[in-house]
């Protein structure tokens, strides 16, 4: 019989800290860990509050004229991340999305909507659990069609 040695697959908070913002996620078995970066977990946050109908932005308007300005230039693309912001532990992450609401648009429901859907994709994708999720409404987008047609002529 030969003795093993194991150790954990979750990192101690002075390594966490030493990490430079990545989660350890623990694995199944002793074969290893899996840090996820903050910037992943960000990306996944603003993929999936995109996917909800009702979000015609994400960001405050500094956010989204730095976004604009981004998509004229070649070679770029839109900032997944762009109106997210999160903090990630060991096992845990919260996440604040900024967005701008469609005109019309339940806001009580679409905060709902985007929670769930946020809470849903990062769980399931990085096994983090998912502490909260605060949305912040900065705008609301209308239809510019409106303007395109002047009441007098």
């Amino acid at each position: 019989m030969s003795d093993t040695t194991t150790t954990p697959a979750h990192d101690t908070s002075a390594q966490g800290a030493a990490s430079g913002g990545k989660s350890v996620v623990p694995t199944s078995g002793d074969r290893g860990r899996t840090a996820i970066s903050q910037t992943v977990v960000a990306k996944i946050a603003g993929i999936a509050a995109r996917e909800i109908s009702g979000v015609s932005d994400l960001g405050g308007s500094a956010e989204r004229v730095v976004g604009r300005v981004r998509d004229v230039l070649p070679g770029t693309s839109t900032a997944s991340t762009q109106g997210i912001e999160v903090e990630v532990g060991e096992r845990q992450a919260a996440v604040d999305v900024g967005i701008v609401a469609d005109y019309g648009v339940a806001i009580h429901q679409l905060a709902a909507a985007i929670r769930r859907n946020v809470v849903n994709a990062i769980e399931q994708m990085t096994g983090l659990e998912v502490t909260e999720v605060n949305v912040t409404v900065h705008d609301i987008a209308v239809d510019d069609d409106a303007s395109d047609n002047p009441r007098v002529q």
